[in-house]
């Protein structure tokens, strides 16, 4: 098992470098190494690694999370307002309507296969989204206007609303009758998570304040408490729902409110946890892709993930209606909106191991959503920000 992990993080780093040489996102270089390592090209991985390898990937977006929350001011938040509220929920349910559309007609499906394939890639990606609004706010970039709050806020909900469509969509397709308290489900486990997490945030700050702790005790104390919120949400699902990523981001939201000094030392120990971190969580997501079903990929299927785009585009647009940002400020987020890949990577491969007819298609639009999506959104983001937002 341990020579998996040397060979994750060693090919890992070397395809980073050669892509950042290239003036390219240092996650294709990752990916690709996941791609290579994985069981569809080498199959140099352990089997046990990939057993794992959802835990790992959560570990991740624990790690990014909570760095998240901890460079977040609850004032900021209150500026943004209704867009960040609305960005949680209305570009995934425009772009699942564009699949809905065009997907009975380009590839051939039932108006409820077209929701599952619109419900898997409607999710943004928290993992590439987060990182990079951080560096905008370090560096100052749409700060003021509250853009870079904003999208890491409306991403990180997002997730949580677009798997509950999923699971929506499956149960409807395989039984033929939906739960409506899934969708009730939904502000619940949000609001839960959120309450608990600032809860927990809160007595962390007492805690930090009558004892005198190392910051990596620190860090170790936030970590272990994030581990149990997230077996917590597993135990209490059947009767209380709750976002354990929402809250973990939360709890560090809590930490910035109540003791900024704090929790902008931790940020730093955060950001050097992700720098493997996210080589770990890249690489498995790249061990996900099952190159064999790139070959059922057509304009057609380009045409749909495309299609599926621009509505979002759409969603986006309407959620900034009536706000203060200007023409290039609206372009950039809508840009931020769009990369994909750890739900997709997660769900992806669900219809075709329930037996769903539709099995094939979704997980191969899901691959290419993030070929395609991951890499050029990224890319764009690091590139237009110093264009399209004002320092």
């Amino acid at each position: 098992m341990f020579i998996s992990f040397a060979w994750i993080f060693l090919f890992g780093m070397l395809l980073s470098s050669i892509f950042q040489k290239l003036k390219l996102p240092g996650l294709v270089g990752m990916m690709i190494a996941g791609v290579i390592l994985g069981p569809y090209v080498l199959d140099i991985i352990d089997g046990q690694v990939l057993k794992i390898s959802d835990e790992l990937r959560q570990f991740a977006l624990v790690v990014i999370l909570t760095r998240a929350g901890l460079s977040l001011d609850i004032k900021e938040l209150k500026k943004v307002g209704r867009p960040a509220l609305l960005m949680c929920f209305v570009p995934a349910c425009f772009e699942i309507l564009g699949v809905i559309i065009i997907g009975p007609t380009l590839l051939g499906l039932s108006i409820l296969e077209s929701a599952v394939l619109g419900a898997v890639l409607a999710a943004v990606s928290p993992a590439v989204i987060v990182p990079r609004m951080l560096k905008l706010m370090k560096e100052g970039y749409g700060v003021k206007q509250g853009i870079p709050q904003m999208i890491m806020a409306g991403a990180s909900v997002d997730d949580v609303f677009v798997i509950v469509m999923f699971t929506a969509f499956t149960s409807l397709l395989k039984s033929g009758s939906m739960d409506v308290l899934d969708f009730v489900r939904v502000p619940i486990s949000i609001v839960v998570g959120i309450i608990t997490g600032l809860i927990v945030g809160y007595l962390l700050v007492k805690l930090c304040k009558c004892f005198h702790l190392r910051d990596s005790w620190k860090v170790l104390i936030m970590l272990s408490i994030s581990f149990i919120l997230l077996e917590v949400q597993e135990v209490i699902q059947m009767y209380v729902p709750m976002s354990s990523l929402l809250a973990i981001m939360a709890m560090g939201l809590a930490m910035h409110q109540y003791y900024p000094s704090l929790a902008n030392r931790l940020e730093v120990r955060y950001s050097r946890l992700w720098s493997g971190a996210e080589i770990l969580l890249f690489v498995l997501v790249g061990t996900k892709i099952d190159i064999s079903y790139l070959e059922i990929i057509g304009f057609a299927v380009i045409l749909v993930l495309a299609f599926g785009l621009m509505f979002r585009m759409v969603g986006v647009m309407l959620c900034l209606v009536k706000t203060p940002l200007k023409k290039n400020e609206r372009l950039f987020t809508m840009i931020a909106y769009a990369p994909k890949a750890t739900v997709q990577a997660a769900i992806g491969a669900l219809p075709l191991s329930m037996g769903l007819a539709c099995g094939e298609v979704v997980l191969a639009v899901s691959i290419l959503s993030i070929l395609l999506t991951a890499p050029i959104g990224a890319f764009l983001i690091d590139r237009t920000y110093k264009t399209l937002l004002i320092k």
